[in-house]
């Protein structure tokens, strides 16, 4: 018999052909010599990876915590065509079966269907497999599967063991107690009685729930908890519930309920309410004081006997009070002694109320330009302070030394996003402060009278902020005074020229639509600023009309000549004062019955006479501060006056 040495594989396309020659001998018998010829033909040629097929196999770590059916490895990746064993099976087999791992048809190492046992050890599983094709080749290797501790934490009970007392007359659904069980994607379920009769459990919360009006009785509940997403991973906790009798009465405590407001700087170790708790024999002695709440709660206050006291800062300005609403809701547990613990629950309120500590902070370098020649009401700039306290947006801002001629500015008392002031509260907006990436309001500074750079190269404003909603107290306030320079840049003084500014010209009416008569070629400053134009004289009758620099005749029924000296005023810009020049133009306008000379065409003449000269003079007053609050004094004083006489006259 021929068998092929181990290890050894054909390759047609090397080697085709191999001569063995083969020597047989018997006892007493002389040597005899063949030679066997095996002929190697190409053909399809299965392989396994070499980390796979190799002696030690392939090794494949996962944790323990691995969900259920999950892959674990695959042992062709790209599998070949037509991959069977003997009997027409799927081509993969395993050899050994003692292992809770699966092998699909697909070779896919699969996790055990209940999942793996979370020990604290590593665990080893080894598979070896063997592959086969249709035509008989096959391969086989092995793989090793080491499972690790998982990292997560196992789902543990802190309390395995509890006894709780319950009054007689608890009514349905109200809450017993709750179980507590550390670990991940903690659920809770009762596992005896099979069907509990007096409590039913919350998975989620853990919450025990009486179903009926309670009665004197005792009951045992086997309580799990269990990992949701790994099952295996589960702890069991037993509560034994004692409902007791009427004549067992919880302690009294005055008061019932403690609704109390503290300010933010009060100090640790300050007490917020004292309880006065009696038994109901009358005494004082043996009685318990803890306190239940959510974590925010127990990590600021604590109980010292029957006083309730405050354990850390209650900073109103920091956003971990402002996610509770600046309210921290919590219970103290007052449990009267003896072999059966009996307890009253008093719900505490405690509301943090603003301080005003800090003062508001100025804008670093608040500097602006603003041109000579901006409008009234135009933006110089925006003045952002800032304030630690909360709220952030409660900023007011004013000018010292008021509006007037040597300080042309104003500005707006609130502005930015929450434009609208608020009257100051008596009590603080109770909701949760969520920071925004914008700051403060800002103060918008704006031009309210003229501006000259000739006479102020700059001026030097002093702008006060002032908190207003930063304390419980409206009149607790803070302020600062802030420099803000205001440059002005010039603007040239420069007035509209126009070639020509005399023109004489000679039109003939037609009839029809309206009709061009000139344009006029007019230069304004030189950053190119759009002029205006208007006709300011001459025009009484509108038989002429401006669009822009063009000059339009309106025809009508002109029976005879007649010549129009149009006023057209050109100037540039919403400069103050406004810079203007007047253009005047002589239109000849003919009938088109009447004889006219032979040239039709539109004549621009200069007339040679004296220049004609255009005065315009703009009046403006400024009355001083002085003689405006004497009129207002002097009216209101008027308009009483004339009340009070009304008023007489009404009673008579």
């Amino acid at each position: 018999q021929v068998t092929l040495r181990a290890g050894a594989e054909f390759d047609a396309h090397r080697v085709n052909q191999y001569t063995l020659t083969l020597r047989a001998a018997c006892p007493g018998e002389e040597e005899v010599e063949g030679r066997l010829f095996v002929q190697v033909t190409a053909g399809q040629v299965l392989r396994c990876d070499a980390p796979f097929a190799s002696a030690g196999g392939d090794v494949v770590r996962v944790p323990a915590d691995v969900a259920p059916q999950t892959p674990l490895y695959v042992v062709l990746p790209q599998p070949l065509g037509g991959l069977t064993v003997s009997g027409g099976c799927p081509g993969f087999r395993l050899r050994n079966q003692d292992t809770p791992l699966t092998l699909t048809r697909q070779g896919l190492v699969l996790a055990p269907a209940g999942g793996f046992n979370p020990s604290k050890d590593t665990q080893t599983f080894r598979l070896e497999i063997e592959v086969m094709d249709r035509h008989g080749h096959n391969c086989s290797g092995a793989v090793t599967v080491e499972v690790l501790p998982s990292r997560r934490p196992s789902v543990t009970f802190l309390e395995p063991q509890r006894a709780v007392m319950v009054p007689e007359g608890t009514s349905p659904l109200e809450v017993v107690t709750q179980v507590h069980a550390s670990g991940d994607n903690v659920r809770y379920a009762i596992l005896a009685p099979a069907a509990p009769a007096l409590f039913t459990i919350n998975e989620v919360t853990g919450e025990i729930r009486s179903t009926r009006r309670l009665e004197v009785a005792h009951a045992r509940l086997l309580i799990r908890a269990y990992n949701a997403l790994h099952p295996a991973d589960h702890a069991t906790a037993t509560l034994n519930i004692t409902v007791q009798g009427t004549d067992r009465r919880a302690p009294s405590c005055v008061p019932a309920i403690s609704v109390s407001q503290v300010p933010e700087t009060v100090s640790p170790g300050s007490t917020v309410v004292t309880l006065r708790c009696t038994e109901p024999a009358g005494t004082e002695g043996c009685l318990r004081y803890t306190l239940e709440g959510p974590p925010a709660s127990l990590s600021r206050f604590r109980m010292e006997g029957p006083r309730l006291q405050v354990n850390t800062t209650l900073d109103y300005d920091s956003e971990a009070v402002a996610a509770v609403g600046f309210q921290f809701t919590a219970t103290i547990v007052v449990t009267a002694g003896g072999q059966s613990p009996r307890s009253t629950r008093v719900p505490v309120l405690v509301t943090v109320t603003p301080v005003n500590e800090f003062t508001p902070a100025c804008p670093n370098g608040a500097t602006f330009t603003v041109l000579e020649t901006a409008a009234f009401g135009s933006t110089v700039g925006r003045v952002a302070g800032t304030d630690r306290d909360y709220p952030p947006d409660s900023l007011e801002y004013s000018l010292e030394g008021g509006t007037g001629p040597t300080q042309p500015f104003s500005i707006d008392t609130r502005t930015g996003e929450h434009a609208a002031p608020s009257p100051a509260p008596t009590a603080p907006p109770w909701h949760p402060w969520v920071p925004s990436t914008s700051c403060c309001p800002a103060g918008e500074i704006r031009v309210v009278g003229p501006l000259d750079s000739q006479r102020h190269k700059s001026y030097r404003l002093t702008v006060r902020l002032t908190d207003t909603r930063n304390d419980l107290d409206p009149a607790k306030r803070r302020s600062r005074l802030c420099d803000v320079a205001v440059r002005l840049q010039a603007v040239p003084n420069q007035t509209p020229v126009c070639t020509p500014e005399v023109q004489e010209l000679r039109i003939t009416a037609r009839l029809g639509g309206r009709q061009p008569v000139t344009r006029l070629a007019c230069q304004g400053s030189p950053d190119g600023a759009t002029l205006a134009y208007t006709i300011t004289g001459g025009n009484e009758d509108g038989h002429f009309r401006l669009e822009g620099n063009t000059l339009f005749y309106l025809p009508d029924d002109l029976a005879e000549p007649r010549t129009f000296v149009l006023l057209v005023e050109v100037w540039g810009g919403p400069s103050a004062p406004r810079r203007s020049t007047v253009v005047a133009l002589v239109v000849h306008v003919t009938p088109q019955s009447t004889p006219v000379p032979p040239s039709t065409t539109t004549q621009l003449t200069t007339l040679q006479k004296e220049p004609l000269v255009v005065t315009r003079t703009e009046v403006t007053w400024h009355p001083p501060a002085w003689f405006v609050a004497v009129l207002t004094v002097s009216s209101a004083l008027l308009l009483a006056t004339l009340g009070c006489m009304a008023w007489s006259l009404l009673c008579r």
